[in-house]
């Protein structure tokens, strides 16, 4: 294993070349924000790099209601429609990096992202998504972004929950090093442990990272891998969904879902669950 330090300044030598590039590239922060949240994200990421920034709006904006919300997103994805939004006054033509951001919704980007991705050509332009979430979502949206503007470059993104956003701030910093768009030293993690069945005090890190999440209360962790991270631990834990209560024998029950959950523990404080990845 090489020391970290060797690491970092490997690591760092090749984000000065990649920033001094990027100094030429003209970047456009895209972004549509319900909760302010990616909101937030987006002018901190906009703020360190000195970039343009411009918000997506709906036509009809959606209410600030979750229920209201999600029943008509549903409504709308059964009818095959998306918004109406308004006019983007950026000209994409003059950007050669997008940095595209958007909360998640039935795991993927919101409707309004889907409207502008439909009036855009974005071939020969690189993406960079970020997101926020209630679980996860950036590698399933990621999915739907390759699809929807296959000759677009889509280049490593963020995703942060909204239960983490007092971590964001310091996370997109190091996440605009690392990526080369930020000067700074980069970390480039070790790769994950092999993975093994969990201990019970492993379990106990997950339970405790998972605390009352309401679409977790029925998983279970069967294996688990680690890997240092700066002051802490990450967890990289397969789970599945625990058995439910059939209540009709004749009624087959859909067989359990696997899902992988990332866990850090940082500075010997509570577990927290990062991102959900099914």
């Amino acid at each position: 294993m090489k020391p970290l330090k060797m690491i970092i300044g490997a690591v760092a030598a090749m984000v000065m070349s990649s920033t001094a590039s990027l100094n030429a590239q003209k970047v456009l922060v895209l972004y549509y924000s319900q909760t302010s949240n990616t909101k937030a994200v987006a002018e901190c990421i906009a703020e360190h790099i000195n970039a343009d920034i411009e918000e997506i709006v709906s036509m009809n904006p959606y209410s600030g209601d979750f229920k209201a919300t999600i029943d008509r997103c549903m409504k709308e994805r059964e009818l095959g429609v998306v918004p109406e939004i308004k006019p983007v006054k950026a000209d994409i033509a003059k950007y050669d990096v997008i940095f595209l951001g958007y909360p998640i919704w039935f795991g993927t980007y919101a409707p309004p992202i889907a409207s502008w991705l439909d009036k855009v050509d974005l071939s020969g332009k690189k993406i960079v998504p970020f997101c926020t979430f209630g679980s996860g979502g950036l590698e399933s949206s990621v999915m739907s972004l390759e699809q929807k503007q296959p000759k677009a470059e889509i280049l490593e993104g963020y995703g942060v929950r909204a239960a983490r956003m007092d971590a964001m701030p310091d996370e997109v910093r190091q996440f605009l090093i690392d990526n080369g768009f930020l000067k700074g030293e980069a970390v480039k993690l070790e790769p994950f442990s092999a993975s093994h069945l969990v201990s019970k005090e492993e379990e106990a890190i997950f339970i405790a990272a998972i605390g009352d999440y309401p679409m977790m209360q029925n998983a279970k962790a069967r294996t688990v891998a680690s890997r240092a991270i700066p002051n802490g631990t990450e967890y990289l834990f397969t789970a599945t969904e625990k058995p439910r209560r059939n209540p009709d024998p004749n009624l087959q029950m859909r067989p359990p879902k696997e899902m992988e959950v990332y866990v850090i523990v940082v500075n010997n404080q509570a577990p927290v669950f990062t991102k959900v990845v099914r």
